[in-house]
């Protein structure tokens, strides 16, 4: 699944057109590595939002298409 898709569908960015301005940006990195919307992510991958307040997720699920709103944050685990 597309980086900025999985954020929407985690609903860690409300938006998928929020997500792709901010990966753009390069304001989030996948593995240490800026990343771009398009980047594909797999299970044990490890998403760090930069900005004033960073944090790290860890990808623990990729899934085939939306998720309901209680199932969302079993997608991913915060990170310290």
């Amino acid at each position: 699944m597309r980086l900025d898709k999985f954020l929407k569908v985690s609903r860690l960015i409300k938006r998928r057109t929020v997500a792709n301005n901010v990966c753009n940006n390069s304001r989030i990195l996948v593995n240490g590595n800026t990343a771009k919307p398009s980047k594909q992510l797999k299970a044990g991958d490890i998403i760090t939002f930069e900005g004033a307040n960073p944090y790290s997720v860890k990808v623990l699920l990729v899934p085939e298409g939306n998720v309901s709103v209680n199932d969302a944050p079993t997608l991913y685990e915060v990170q310290n």
